[in-house]
């Protein structure tokens, strides 16, 4: 399949700014793999479609504020930083804007986010293919431990405001966010408040975690012309045995397997396929890239949000619409898509969410 198959229009004023007034506040689109048909309702109708005995897979990850800011210790040149991946304590890969003047040796002094300086330089050491640079931070401390004081939490790059806003901090976070380490939220979690997650479990449906740190190349866009030339980016996760216990109760029951989210998908679907349709305790990295056509080995049910025109995250919501079908369901997935715009939607990781049964 070529890129642009997955190309779609979107009117800039529907990608979402903000988040909605309540975390529950938001539209719901349910889509119908068996039927093709799709019906507009609203997050907390979401309740209707479960069954005393499912169980639902949720992403636990919490955002770390990832973005710091700095000054080139010669120049006074400044730069941005977005933290990428801890290789070691005070040792990190990250995206560096302006990119070409974080030439190895480069010495940065960081500053907090008031814009004073800190005492910790950041010192350019290694890059990759990639354009990325790995960072050596002076800190006294982990530098990790030091990041609230310091960085600031990445908002997407199509969220146009110059800095986070006080209600970021709490609303770009899910309500059962513990593991910090993900550069990106787990957006399909962003709906649920605990009072909801109460009623889910009123209804006899097990909830289960898993942590899988989301990494920036969630936003990149596909740069290849043929989908199956992609590289995907890699992604830290676990499954604990106690995830894996409720997961399998479902399956040998005849229940279903709801995954919020398209990480959740893919750290299940990764051991899945690691273990001959298995699900199993791990701990691990995944690259997998799942796109048309594809088989689902865990998942029976997914609860996402709107995705980003040519992205992989389309790419795989098109696959899980229509499983081992050589296009997947890339017209029913579009279709619902073009019905969500003509309703006025709200698109990305604050929009609206869709699921797909």
């Amino acid at each position: 399949m070529r890129t642009a198959d997955f190309r779609f229009d979107l009117p800039p004023e529907l990608i979402a700014q903000q988040p909605a007034p309540r975390r529950d506040g938001s539209r719901l689109l349910v889509v119908n793999r068996r039927t093709q048909k799709w019906e507009h309702r609203q997050f907390p109708d979401f309740l209707e479609f479960l069954v005393p005995g499912d169980t639902l897979v949720l992403n636990n990850s919490r955002v770390i504020p990832a973005r710091l800011h700095g000054k080139n210790v010669k120049t006074d040149g400044q730069f941005e930083i977005l933290l990428l991946e801890e290789c070691g304590p005070n040792d990190w890969w990250a995206m560096m804007r302006p990119g070409k003047r974080a030439k190895i040796g480069t010495q940065i002094q960081l500053q907090d986010k008031s814009g004073r300086g800190a005492k910790i330089l950041a010192t350019v050491i290694a890059t990759n293919d990639e354009g990325h640079r790995r960072l050596r931070f002076s800190s006294p401390e982990n530098l990790f431990n030091e990041l609230d004081k310091l960085g600031e939490l990445p908002l997407p790059p199509y969220i146009e405001r110059p800095v986070e806003k006080t209600e970021d901090r709490e609303r770009y976070q899910t309500v059962f966010s513990e593991p910090a380490g993900s550069v990106a939220a787990p957006t399909a979690g962003l709906h649920f408040t605990p009072e909801m997650l109460q009623k889910i479990r009123g209804r006899g449906v097990k909830i289960a975690f898993l942590t899988l740190h989301v990494g920036a190349g969630t936003f990149l866009p596909v740069k290849v012309e043929n989908v199956v030339d992609h590289k995907m980016h890699s992604e830290r996760f676990e499954i604990s045995s106690a995830t894996v216990e409720a997961i399998n109760e479902s399956k040998k029951s005849g229940h279903r397997v709801i995954a919020v989210g398209t990480t959740a998908t893919r750290a299940l679907e990764t051991v899945a396929r690691l273990n001959a349709g298995k699900l199993k305790v791990y701990a691990g990295k995944t690259d997998i890239f799942i796109c048309p056509p594809a088989e689902f080995k865990i998942v029976d049910a997914l609860l996402t949000n709107f995705h980003l025109p040519e992205s992989t995250l389309l790419m795989l919501v098109s696959a899980f619409a229509a499983p081992g079908e050589k296009h997947g369901g890339r017209e029913l997935i579009l279709s619902a898509y073009q019905a969500a715009i003509r309703e006025r939607y709200r698109f990305f990781s604050y929009g609206d969410a869709m699921l797909i049964l």
